[in-house]
C-alpha cells in the first residue's frame, strides 16, 4: 500500500466511524451498505467513494449529504462526494498520462494533502524539536536545513509535518512548486517513465521543483535504478538551494540497502527524531480531537482521558482509535450521559494494548521488587540506596526490553523520572550484563518469572 493509499484508508476509516455513530444509520444498514466502501481519490473539490454493488451505490448516493458532512469533520473543510461502482472508477489523467506527452507536466498536480497543517498539530516535548525544524523549513524554504530528515516509528506525525510544510509554503507563496510523494509512488513513476522512454522529461520536471517532500524514503532501498535517479534529482535540488524534506522509520545510517553516498547526502542537512507522545501531549491530543468533533471534553471523566493517554500513547493513531472506540461504545452501550471509568473498562475489555502497557509494567515492578526483597513503592521512590537503585535500573531496563516503552513513559512509571535517567539506567544494566556473569544470571531468572 502506498503512502497516499494508506492515508485515504485512514481518513475513510475515521469518516465511517462518524457515519456509523449517526442516529439515522442502524448497525444492519451500516454493515450492509457502508462498511466495505472505499475512498479512492481526494482533491480540493471532491472525494470519490467506490462500492462493490449497484445497490450500495444507490443507497450511499441518497446519503451524500451525511457522507460529505462526516468527511468534512475529518478533513476540517467542506468537500463534495461522488459514489461510483468499483469498475467505473478510473484514476485522473494526471496520474496516468505518459510523460512522453510534452504538454503534461507530471509535477503540476497539487499532491500535498490539505488537511494536515501546523495549526492542527499538537506540540509537546516528544515532538517539539522536529516541529520547530519543520516550521523553519516552511518559513524559509532552502535556507535553513536541506535536507531535513525526520525519522521515527509509524503513527507519530511524520506525514502530518511533511504535508504541513507543503501547505504552509503554498499558502504563503503560491508561486512555489511543491511536490509531495511517497517513495513507493516515486519508484512507480520512475518505472513508468522508463517504459515510456521519458525519464529525462520526468527528471527535468523534478529538477524544476522548489520543494520536494518524500514520505517513507526507506522503501527506496534496494531499488537500484530509482535509487540512481533520485540521487541525481536530490543533488540538483540541493545544489540549487531548494528545500527537501524526507521521512523514514529510522535514522539514515540504519536504512539497509542505501548506498553510502546517499546516506551521506541525507545526513548532510539536519536529522531529527520524533518520539511517542508523553502523557501530557497525549492528553492534549485527545482534547483537541474531541474539540474537532464538536464534542464537550467535559462529558468524559478526567480519569477516563488519563486512562487512554496512559495506555494508548505508543502512537497517535492508536490514541485516536481508542478515543473513537470509547465514543462508539458509550453511544451504543453506555447507561449515563457522562462517560465514566466503568464505561471505559467495558470499551477496552480484553484489549491487548491495555494489557501490555499497564499490567505488564506493573508485573515487572512487582517481580523485580519480590526478587530483591523490596516493595514496589521503594522502586518508584527517590531513594538512591544501592540495592534499591540497582533493582530500579533492572526494572526500567526490562520495561524497555520487553514492552518497548518510550523512555519518557518508563520515567512516568518510576516516579516521573526524566527520560535521560531511564536511558542511563538501561545502559548501566546492559554494561553489567556484559561484565558480570552473576548479574546476567539474575536478569535471566527475572525474565523467566515474567514469562510464567
Amino acid at each position: 500500500m502506498t503512502g497516499v493509499e494508506f492515508l485515504f484508508t485512514d481518513i475513510w476509516s475515521k469518516t465511517k466511524s462518524i457515519i456509523k455513530d449517526h442516529e439515522s444509520i442502524g448497525k444492519i444498514i451500516y454493515d450492509t451498505y457502508f462498511d466495505d466502501s472505499k475512498l479512492v481519490d481526494l482533491n480540493a473539490d471532491k472525494a470519490i467513494i467506490v462500492v462493490p454493488t449497484n445497490l450500495q451505490k444507490m443507497v450511499l448516493s441518497q446519503r451524500l449529504e451525511l457522507i460529505s458532512q462526516s468527511l468534512g469533520k475529518v478533513l476540517n473543510r467542506s468537500v463534495g462526494c461522488e459514489v461510483l461502482m468499483q469498475g467505473d472508477f478510473k484514476k485522473p489523467e494526471a496520474n496516468v498520462a505518459t510523460l512522453s506527452d510534452k504538454s503534461v507536466d507530471p509535477i503540476e498536480r497539487n499532491t500535498v494533502l490539505p488537511f494536515y497543517t501546523f495549526d492542527n498539530f499538537v506540540v509537546g516535548p516528544s515532538n517539539k524539536e522536529v516541529h520547530s525544524a519543520a516550521l523553519a523549513c516552511a518559513y524559509n524554504p532552502g535556507k535553513f536545513y536541506t535536507p531535513l530528515f525526520i525519522f521515527g516509528n509509524s503513527g507519530l506525525g511524520k506525514t502530518h509535518l511533511l504535508n504541513a510544510i507543503g501547505n504552509y509554503i503554498q499558502k504563503n507563496d503560491p508561486t512555489k512548486r511543491v511536490y509531495y510523494t511517497s517513495s513507493s509512488d516515486f519508484v512507480s513513476r520512475v518505472v513508468n517513465s522508463i517504459k515510456n522512454n521519458s525519464i529525462e522529461e520526468y527528471k527535468a520536471s523534478m529538477n524544476e521543483l522548489d520543494v520536494l517532500l518524500v514520505d517513507d524514503i526507506q522503501f527506496l532501498a534496494g531499488k537500484e535504478k530509482s535509487h540512481e535517479i533520485f540521487f541525481h534529482i536530490f543533488n540538483e535540488l540541493v545544489n540549487n538551494r531548494k528545500q527537501i524534506v524526507l521521512t523514514s522509520d529510522r535514522d539514515p545510517s540504519e536504512i539497509k540497502g542505501l548506498e553510502e553516498r546517499m546516506v551521506s547526502r541525507f545526513q548532510s542537512g539536519l536529522s531529527v527524531g520524533i518520539d511517542s507522545p508523553e502523557f501530557e501531549t497525549s492528553l492534549a491530543i485527545l482534547r483537541f480531537k474531541l474539540e474537532n468533533q464538536s464534542m464537550d471534553a467535559g462529558m468524559i471523566d478526567d480519569e477516563v482521558l488519563n486512562y487512554i493517554a496512559t495506555n494508548f500513547s505508543k502512537d497517535v493513531r492508536k490514541l485516536e482509535g481508542a478515543l473513537n472506540r470509547l465514543i462508539f461504545y458509550s453511544i451504543n452501550f453506555g447507561n449515563n450521559e457522562r462517560i465514566d471509568f466503568k464505561t471505559a473498562l467495558g470499551a477496552f475489555k480484553g484489549n491487548s494494548s491495555v494489557d501490555k502497557n499497564e499490567l505488564n509494567a506493573n508485573k515487572i515492578k512487582r517481580i523485580v521488587a519480590d526478587y530483591y526483597g523490596l516493595t514496589r513503592q521503594q522502586l518508584i521512590s527517590k531513594s538512591r540506596t544501592k540495592n534499591i537503585a540497582n533493582a530500579r535500573h533492572i526494572a526500567m531496563y526490562l520495561c524497555r526490553k520487553t514492552l518497548d516503552l518510550p523512555f519518557i513513559r518508563i520515567g512516568e512509571e518510576f516516579g516521573k523520572r526524566d527520560h535521560s535517567t531511564v536511558m542511563n539506567a538501561c545502559m548501566k544494566v546492559e554494561d553489567n550484563i556484559k561484565k558480570d556473569v552473576n548479574f546476567k544470571q539474575a536478569i535471566l531468572e527475572i525474565e523467566r518469572q515474567l514469562s510464567v
